[in-house]
């Protein structure tokens, strides 16, 4: 990822964190990348805050005080952080999913995480609630999504190696007929040729290349097919049992498969399919989030938390 890239991102990430209006000064010397003289950082900000913009970004400009004629303030709106998706084409859908990564990655990395602790020791009160959820990273396993969406629409036949909870690899010939994420994972849903029957297939299983090949003509996928039926008939997970303080922790709350409240607490329920992906989210909400179980989970948290402090002090 290049310097500038990174400085976006996390300059991204500070604007929408805050409380109140940034000044300039504050986020030179909060956000990692603003080096130079004063005139050099004014122009990297002026060209970084084009390009936000140029990217549908609404920058709100203001002050921190509206009955005094303090220095301008930036901050970015949470409610008017979004993104709107129409028709996308297939190749579209793979870069959207490399895009998630590289925010997952950014977002929770230790330059991100070192801009906020500034923006607090400078006294400037900031809500990692604001940053957006949707930062669970989506692995396609490096297959190519754009085949999978084509034979999906044109019928045809992908066969593959797929390697089952028992690490047994088999030759699987489907028809697919739905392609969906789920918990940060891509599955593949389709009619087995040998079974005749729907399977649903986690993407990064698949071991080797896909290969597509022509189809019947009349084929005619299954009317009565119910996605989300599909998934909760799927074999059981390991959970884990978060507490959760009243009113913060949304992002977790969103993956929740059940709640109790424990009065000041809600303790919640969460499947876990990506440990280190859990992990940075639970982080990312700090002492209002606290893992009672499993114990793997609660020590990786434990010692990703040590590195920071021996990495920042």
């Amino acid at each position: 990822m290049s310097r500038k890239i990174e400085r976006l991102i996390n300059l991204t990430i500070a604007l929408l964190a805050t409380k109140r209006y940034l000044t300039k000064s504050e986020i030179f010397s909060s956000v990692e990348g603003y080096e130079g003289s004063a005139e050099t950082k004014e122009r990297m900000f002026e060209r970084d805050k084009d390009d936000l913009r140029s990217l549908g970004i609404e920058i709100e400009v203001g002050s921190f005080d509206p009955l005094f004629n303090d220095e301008a303030g930036y901050r970015i709106k949470q409610e008017k952080y979004q993104f709107e998706l129409s028709d996308i084409t297939p190749t579209e859908v793979s870069l959207l999913s490399l895009a998630a990564q590289a925010w997952q990655e950014a977002s929770f990395g230790d330059v991100a995480q070192k801009a906020l602790l500034k923006l607090r020791s400078i006294g400037v009160p900031s809500d990692e609630l604001t940053i957006p959820g949707a930062v669970h990273k989506l692995d396609d396993g490096g297959q190519d999504l754009a085949l999978i969406s084509k034979a999906i629409a044109q019928h045809q036949v992908l066969n593959f190696t797929y390697v089952d909870s028992q690490l047994q690899h088999h030759l699987r010939s489907i028809v697919p007929i739905a392609l969906s994420a789920r918990r940060g994972y891509w599955y593949l849903s389709g009619v087995d040729q040998d079974l005749q029957e729907i399977r649903t297939f986690r993407i990064d299983r698949i071991n080797g290349d896909i290969s597509a090949s022509k189809g019947e003509i009349d084929f005619e996928a299954p009317v009565d097919f119910d996605l989300d039926k599909s998934f909760s008939e799927t074999a059981s997970r390991e959970f884990a049992l978060i507490d959760v303080r009243k009113g913060k922790c949304s992002a977790l709350r969103a993956l929740a498969a059940s709640s109790q409240s424990l009065g000041e607490w809600d303790q919640v329920k969460i499947p876990i399919f990506n440990a280190e992906t859990l992990c940075s989210i639970i982080m990312w909400h700090g002492v209002d989030a606290l893992v009672q179980e499993p114990d793997f989970l609660r020590n990786l948290i434990v010692e990703k938390l040590e590195t920071l402090v021996s990495t920042h002090g």
